[in-house]
């Protein structure tokens, strides 16, 4: 096995793979970096492991036959496109890829290389979110009428500083998308299409996308947004989210139904079905390289997420990608509080706009609220089209 990406987050791999490696489930055979291998005494580097700066000459010389790619969004195209076209599977930090078209092309030659990937949507790997989607399939909610999530963090200054893609819209001429519904908030979003594939025992196809995007900083993404998502068989999604926020949410995944609502807090595994009292931790998560590890060893095992599974995520990209630049809050709707790296900025009233997003299935700019405005709307055309035929 082969890390590309083995700082920053790739730390958090690295934490993962230790103890495989360990166990003599795999061998890290090397890591790859741009910038010297940070220490981290619960993630040591073991005897025998390669450092390389490049991925392509560690394919060369090391030929892994799994590679975790943790780099830039805008980068894992091309590192995937090497790693399988030199034999490897992949484990694909999320976002997989940033429009259709890369997803097309990188499925298309998964399939000519007889090569899988595995996109990183740990959470997808939760028992609770399991217990939620058998609920909804079993008719414990009745029929769904909607799904929705709502979030509100906070991200300070250096949040924006930790690299040259942090809140770019394109860097160097190539698309990069680093707001909150494509990047740290992608699972919020994630979740919801899990539970909508369920409610419609079928993949999703968006029919229809319509978004209003914020910032309250001089970055060219949202820090703050809601989405709509409207499929052409289900009910839609409706995602509420913000790095702005007044008070904590972590991260709500809202189902409700005309015999009741239930809400998994996706970061914790709390879940509340109807009738079951108060929410309730669900443990147990299956981890996406394990599951990897096990599909290898037997393809019988499926995997939990599959990139054929994120086509309806990476298609809200595609519409992110078109979409107009994000709207500036400034003035008297922001507060700023604390000073130097640790500021950070609030939307004064942003959780109850997004709360009322995601019980409602409303805008903000149909919600009447003073500072929205119209959402931009994008008709996508369908993800899994029939077969051609001359009848």
């Amino acid at each position: 096995m082969a890390l590309v990406g083995a700082n920053g987050h790739g730390r958090w791999h690295r934490r993962v793979i230790g103890p495989l490696h360990d166990a003599g489930r795999l061998r890290l055979a090397a890591l790859v970096d741009t910038r010297p291998i940070e220490p981290d005494p619960a993630a040591p580097v073991p005897t025998g492991t390669r450092i390389f700066t490049d991925h392509r000459a560690m394919l060369a010389e090391v030929a892994p036959d799994v590679v975790v790619i943790c780099t830039p969004p805008h980068t894992h195209l091309p590192i995937a496109r090497d790693a399988v076209t030199a034999g490897a599977d992949l484990l694909l930090e999320k976002p997989p890829v940033l429009c259709t078209a890369e997803h097309e092309e990188l499925a298309g030659l998964l399939a000519a290389t007889g090569r899988v990937a595995q996109v990183g949507f740990q959470a997808l790997g939760s028992a609770a979110l399991t217990a939620l989607t058998d609920a909804v399939v079993t008719g414990r909610l009745g029929t769904v009428t909607g799904i929705a999530t709502v979030a509100a963090w906070q991200r300070p200054d250096a949040y924006y500083a930790r690299a040259p893609w942090a809140g770019r819209r394109l860097l160097d001429g190539r698309p990069v998308l680093d707001g909150a519904l494509a990047n740290p908030l992608a699972h919020a979003v994630m979740q919801c299409l899990a539970v909508a594939e369920a409610v419609a025992g079928e993949p999703v196809e968006p029919a229809a996308i319509e978004v209003e995007r914020y910032r309250v900083r001089p970055i060219e993404v949202d820090d703050t947004a809601v989405l709509r998502v409207r499929p052409r068989h289900g009910p839609p999604i409706v995602a509420a989210v913000t790095l702005a926020g007044e008070d904590f949410i972590p991260g709500e995944v809202i189902v409700t139904g005309d015999a009741g609502r239930a809400v998994l807090e996706y970061p914790t595994d709390r879940l509340l079905l109807p009738g079951g009292g108060a929410a309730r931790e669900v443990p147990g998560r299956r981890g996406l390289l394990e599951n990897l590890l096990d599909h290898r060893a037997d393809p019988g095992v499926p995997l939990i997420a599959p990139l054929a599974r994120t086509a309806a995520f990476t298609a809200v990209l595609t519409a992110l990608r078109a979409a107009p630049d994000p709207i500036l809050l400034d003035g008297d709707l922001v507060d700023a509080v604390g000073a130097g790296p640790h500021r950070v900025l609030r939307v004064r009233g942003v959780n109850a706009v997004l709360r009322r997003a995601a019980e409602n299935g409303v805008l903000p700019s149909e919600a009447g609220v003073r500072w929205a405005v119209r959402p931009w709307r994008a008709v996508t055309p369908p993800l899994f089209p029939l077969p051609e035929t001359t009848e």
